[in-house]
């Protein structure tokens, strides 16, 4: 899936580019509006993007369950091997599950903080009230997308694409293909 992102200024853009992707069958699922009036887009029963698309939080909870995982099997396994604790292998199993889903958790609260770096470089956009609008696609219906954009919204500006999946390591700088 790839995830285009376009810059509108009113909200009567976005519902009009919500009903025209609506018409061409993008589902809400597909479809993700990011603004600081949370009230008009609810008002005008637009899909906002979750605390999901809006934090970094899957993608910090993917780098603690991964830390953790390095964590548990470069301490845990050599624990295990020379049988320094006598523990049953259950025991070291349910062990180095805990250090991985403890791993996830802590890195989520970091992640539940942080804005999601694909929407950072939008940040003052957004806060001088222009809408975000992220359109999920498969890789083969993007230039459809582009073009539907391109010929019925003129003034919905392409801003960048990217994949839809995290990259729990991607830098901040380097998340966006800016257009």
């Amino acid at each position: 899936m790839i995830r285009l992102f376009y810059l509108v200024s009113s909200i009567d853009s976005a519902k009009e580019i919500s009903d025209d992707l609506h018409e061409h069958g993008v589902t809400d699922w597909r479809f993700h509006i990011v603004s600081k009036d949370e009230a008009g887009l609810y008002t005008h029963q637009l899909h906002t993007a979750s605390i999901l698309d809006r934090t970094d939080l899957p993608r910090f909870v993917e780098r603690g369950a991964i830390i953790g995982f390095i964590l548990a099997l470069a301490f845990l396994v050599p624990l295990a091997l020379l049988e320094i604790l006598n523990m049953p292998a259950a025991a070291w199993i349910a062990l180095f599950i805990f250090i991985v889903v403890a791993g996830g958790w802590v890195g989520g609260f970091g992640g539940i903080q942080s804005e999601n770096y694909r929407i950072e470089p939008f940040h003052e956009d957004i806060e001088a009230g222009k809408y975000l609008i992220m359109v999920d696609a498969p890789k083969q219906y993007v230039p459809k997308v582009k073009e539907l954009m391109t010929k019925n919204h003129p003034e919905a500006v392409l801003q960048g694409q990217d994949s839809s999946f995290n990259n729990p390591f991607a830098s901040k700088r380097r998340g966006l293909k800016r257009a």
